[in-house]
């Protein structure tokens, strides 16, 4: 298999095993009896760790050219520590499999993303095309799960989750070698990561993925509590992955048409309208058409996001720019949203949530897009 191939193998199957954490591993936490408190805290201390050893596992892969070694070793090792959530039921030994686990999940989207800008070279702007295969698979997944487990109990899904890492250690053995320059001068580049425009858009994206903590912590107990089955649950997870493929695989003309500033603007523009539709709809047609939304606030914020990195970013350091980037944005922005919506939870309910949601991304969108005023009356 060339190495293009190999890569869109990783992310469909990586997505396939998001495909069944994300919507429902904190529903299954909530069938044991946990706490909005005790879901929103599993979620956070699982987005603290992503945010320490993205960063650690970043700097050593640029570091020391070792970036393959340690995203099959990960693989390999998440999958024994996943083996204890069968051993326990119980909060405290769950948030320490979670903490454990997360440690050596923490580098694998970030290397991952890494290495398909590697491959893709000077046709960056296809990034979209290769991540719609794993867009592909979490939508087969969240909807054939969702039926599922209308049927069987929801513990499947650690036994699901379990095969899937499995076959994505497998097969994390066929990525390819990238050839590198040597570091001679990796401290110096990585404070490129410290300028202005950066920083400005790390702080940002943290903000955007603070206002998702409600989505991806609490919308499937949402519906749930609207009265609604898993299986339009799995449904509504899939239309949002369906809606982010459309804009996926027509990302070349995308970013040949817009710049990545005015589809980040954008992005931000929508997230706010989102959640505050989300807010106030309950009708199954309304709560369909939000998520289609999912097209913008994830699919092009998403794609922006790694190609504007990747911009600014040295060569000598990009695996470390991508770990940031995920460290701050899914690490903390997620630790900080599920931490604060596990609060919330316990004393507004679901749907305030997301009017929160809708406040945090609009500050978001109004700091970046300031910046870029600004920055542009500067020169």
């Amino acid at each position: 298999m060339n190495s293009l191939t190999v890569i869109r193998l990783q992310y469909f199957i990586y997505f396939a095993v998001l495909g069944i954490y994300l919507p429902y591993f904190n529903l299954y936490c909530y069938h044991l009896g946990f706490s909005g408190t005790q879901i929103g805290t599993l979620s956070a201390f699982r987005s603290l760790v992503l945010i320490i050893f993205s960063l650690i596992w970043g700097a050593l892969a640029d570091r020391y050219h070792i970036r393959r070694p340690i995203y099959i070793g990960c693989n390999m090792l998440g999958v024994l520590v996943w083996l204890f959530y069968f051993t326990t039921i119980e909060f405290v030994p769950m948030l320490i499999i979670t903490i454990s686990h997360g440690i050596f999940h923490a580098p694998l989207i970030s290397f991952l993303e890494a290495f398909t800008m590697d491959a893709l070279g000077r046709a960056k702007s296809s990034y979209g095309r290769i991540r719609a295969w794993g867009s592909f698979s979490f939508i087969l997944m969240v909807v054939v799960l969702g039926r599922l487990i209308d049927l069987y109990p929801i513990g499947l899904i650690l036994i699901l989750i379990l095969a899937g890492g499995m076959v994505l250690s497998v097969f994390s053995l066929q990525i390819p070698r990238i050839t590198v320059n040597p570091k001679k001068h990796f401290y110096a580049e990585a404070r490129s990561l410290l300028a202005p425009r950066v920083l400005v858009f790390f702080f940002c994206g943290f903000l955007m993925l603070v206002s998702h903590g409600a989505y991806y912590g609490f919308f499937s107990i949402h519906l749930e509590n609207l009265g609604y089955s898993r299986s339009f649950i799995g449904i509504t997870w899939a239309l949002a992955s369906i809606a982010e493929i459309a804009v996926m695989i027509k990302s070349d003309r995308i970013f040949q048409r817009f710049s990545l500033e005015r589809v980040l603007v954008f992005s931000f523009v929508i997230a706010t309208l989102r959640w505050l539709a989300v807010y106030f709809v309950s009708s199954p047609t309304l709560i369909l058409l939000t998520q289609i939304l999912h097209a913008v606030t994830y699919g092009t914020f998403h794609m922006a996001s790694i190609i504007y990195i990747d911009r600014w970013t040295p060569d000598k350091t990009k695996t470390l720019g991508q770990a940031v980037n995920n460290a701050v944005q899914y690490g903390l922005g997620l630790m900080v949203g599920f931490f604060l919506n596990g609060y919330l939870y316990e004393h507004t309910g679901s749907a305030a949530l997301f009017a929160a949601s809708s406040a945090i991304a609009l500050s978001g969108g109004l700091i970046f897009g300031g910046y870029l005023l600004v920055r542009r009356k500067a020169y």
